[in-house]
């Protein structure tokens, strides 16, 4: 094929090295059309000797497939005629189709058979050999054929000995006249076994002659004759190249052959299409000679086209700043470009040849690297490649990402990798610039968290410490009037112990969530928490609050205490804001269970007949330090929006359509329920 030009809008003239002439090449063009007619010679020497030798070569290989289809042919029938046997074997021996008498009809039902059963004239007769009982069918042939001849007897009995040792078919023949001729009758017994026992043997006389007739197709029986040779003294040959040859049939227990006799000539055409062809080629060669000077001056401006784009890619090579590395398949670094050895701070010399360790890994990688180089070597670089180390001939540490490509010659054969080596030591600070600024952030969301905390602290200690302040003063001005009894002290102990209890609880939890540890979740039910929270904000306060509970538990997963806050301060929201209403002052806490599209929910909510909450105030009122109330600290909402949130559900405001006040409504997941009995409710 002869080498294109590549098209090419880029000019490498000004590349090229040198601007010589083409040099003159007839004296060479003289030389090569001496060699052609030498050639030429040659190959009809060559032809002459091929076209006498390629007939005989084709009739052997005609004649050796011949062969072998014949062989296989013969296998494939007889070995179906043994599976007919077999099947007929096993329903004589179950008595489901007993053998007719010779010369009467069969009147078992029909089995599928092959080509031997069904061809006229091949199974001369049937017998079943019982090992038990009465045999059936043709046995008078069978003892006929065992009375003709002392060798008959001594083939048949070796038959019946064969197929109950071996268990497996076997053929006998073939049959002797009483005079000693042989005949091309041939008997096939099959065996039948119940287990280890042999419950009889079934055999046919089979007409050989006949069964080679039925399996030759026409098309064979075109170019040869086929004869069945029953008394061959010779084993057969390789088939010459001419007159006919033997092929044994392969049946044991007979030595019978097929003797093939070719007919008529064999010539074969190929040859003469071949020498055709051969002249035409040659011809060509001579046309082609004509065409091969321009070609050669084509050939030598790709050349320098070629040298000057190779030194176009070098120039551009040499200006990127991707490092380039080629190695070979023992580690040795063939190959590196001026920003590689920028990067490392190592002159191409001084790194071409080396192997592991190389002179830029970092002593404390070492061993690391070398593991990873062994890796590499082996199977290369995944496609997001791989990240390492280098270490600068100045000390400082270069981080790199590197992609391996295999190095291929051009017969395809890997020589090793091609590596780019990108460096990425700006990306890396970049990222831990990053996570310096998140650390920083994370740690404003936790200063964050500690004020939500020290609200939440101020909220629930200001009243049990006011109310524990409130029993202990009272408690003592009795016990110095001496106006109260041991009985009467007792709920006031009590009471000041829960009081405290409670407010040891608030300081545990705080601590808790200022160590930035988990909630404690349970299972809790919202209808007894939800009564006891309302109870605790109605204590200072005279307004009523009406409560819309559901008669069966309400479970979900939480944290009783900041579930009981979060109740708490809506309550106490609600009872301080109903009081600035225009009506008398109202609250409600109503809760149920039901679904929602995003799944089973318990929904909270609890209203006043306050004066509601703007609606540009709607959009800020769970913001931290925003409040709309005199003297208020606007972290109640946060936190109530934060212990929300930390259980997975939601906190909004709205309107009631009822008491025409504020509405807060709390979403919360339902627990799934519980594989036993419920815990009690805290």
């Amino acid at each position: 094929m002869p080498l294109m030009t590549p098209q090419s809008s880029d000019d490498f003239a000004l590349l090229h090295a040198s601007t010589r002439s083409l040099p003159d090449r007839n004296r060479w063009t003289v030389l090569w059309m001496m060699g052609l007619a030498v050639l030429i010679v040659g190959a009809v020497v060559a032809l002459v000797w091929y076209l006498h030798h390629f007939e005989n070569e084709e009739e052997e290989r005609r004649r050796g497939a011949d062969a072998q289809w014949l062989e296989q042919n013969v296998q494939f029938h007889f070995r179906r005629l043994e599976d007919d046997l077999a099947e007929r074997a096993q329903q004589a021996a179950f008595g489901t189709a007993p053998l007719p008498a010779s010369g009467t009809a069969d009147g078992a039902p029909e089995l599928p058979a092959g080509l031997l059963w069904r061809s006229s004239g091949v199974v001369l007769a049937r017998v079943w050999l019982a090992s038990q009982g009465a045999s059936s069918g043709d046995v008078f042939r069978w003892q006929e054929d065992q009375a003709l001849h002392p060798e008959n007897y001594q083939t048949l009995q070796t038959l019946q000995d064969i197929v109950g040792g071996l268990r497996r078919a076997s053929y006998a023949g073939p049959m002797r006249q009483a005079d000693g001729r042989a005949t091309d009758r041939v008997w096939l017994a099959v065996p039948f076994f119940d287990g280890p026992r042999l419950v009889g043997v079934y055999a046919a006389q089979l007409a050989m002659r006949q069964a080679v007739d039925a399996l030759l197709p026409p098309w064979f029986l075109q170019n040869q004759t086929v004869r069945l040779v029953v008394d061959a003294v010779d084993p057969p040959s390789a088939p010459p190249a001419s007159g006919p040859y033997r092929t044994v049939m392969n049946l044991p227990g007979t030595d019978l052959m097929l003797e093939v006799v070719p007919q008529g000539p064999q010539t074969s055409p190929v040859p003469r299409i071949f020498f055709v062809v051969a002249l035409m080629f040659l011809l060509g060669m001579l046309a082609s000679l004509a065409a091969l000077r321009r070609d050669f001056v084509k050939r030598q401006q790709v050349q320098q086209r070629l040298l000057a784009e190779v030194a176009l890619r070098s120039a551009m090579e040499r200006s990127v700043t991707i490092g380039m590395r080629a190695w070979d398949m023992k580690g040795r670094i063939l190959y590196v470009n001026q920003a590689f050895c920028a990067m490392v701070g190592y002159s191409a010399q001084e790194l071409r040849g080396a192997s592991a360790p190389l002179p830029y890994w970092p002593a404390s990688h070492s061993g690391e690297l070398a593991l990873l180089h062994e890796h590499v070597i082996h199977q290369g670089t995944q496609p997001q490649g791989i990240e390492v180390q280098f270490q600068h001939r100045n000390g400082h540490r270069v981080d790199v990402l590197i992609h391996e490509a295999p190095l291929l010659a051009a017969d395809g054969t890997q020589l090793g990798w091609m590596s780019s080596v990108l460096d990425i030591s700006e990306r890396k600070r970049a990222q831990q610039l990053t996570a310096l600024q998140q650390e920083k952030l994370e740690a404003s969301g936790r200063l964050v968290a500690v004020g939500e905390v020290a609200s939440t602290l101020a909220h629930e200690l200001n009243q049990p410490l006011g109310a524990l302040a409130s029993f202990a003063n009272g408690l003592l001005n009795r016990l110095r009037a001496s106006s109260i009894t041991p009985a009467e002290m007792q709920p006031v102990v009590q009471r000041m112990a829960q009081l405290a209890e409670r407010a040891g609880g608030v300081i545990q939890r705080v601590n808790a969530f200022a160590r930035r540890r988990e909630l404690t979740l349970t299972r809790v039910d919202l209808v007894p928490l939800v009564r006891r929270a309302v109870a605790a904000a109605q204590e200072a306060r005279n307004t009523p609050v009406a409560l819309d509970l559901p008669p069966a538990p309400v479970w979900v997963q939480g944290d009783a205490l900041l579930l009981e806050h979060l109740v708490h301060n809506l309550c106490a929201n609600a009872l301080d804001w109903a009081r600035l209403g225009l009506q008398g002052p109202r609250v409600q806490v109503r809760l149920h269970a039901g679904p929602e599209a995003e799944g089973r929910t318990a929904s909270l909510t609890v209203a006043d007949s306050g004066p509601g909450v703007p609606e540009h105030a709607q959009a800020r009122i769970f913001d931290a330090f925003f409040s709309t109330k005199d003297g208020g600290m606007g972290m109640g909402l946060a936190i109530c929006r934060s212990i929300a949130e930390a259980h997975h559900g939601r906190i909004h405001v709205g309107q009631d359509a009822q008491l025409g006040g504020a509405q807060f409504t709390v979403a919360l997941p339902l627990s799934p329920p519980a594989t036993a009995a419920p815990p009690a409710a805290p």
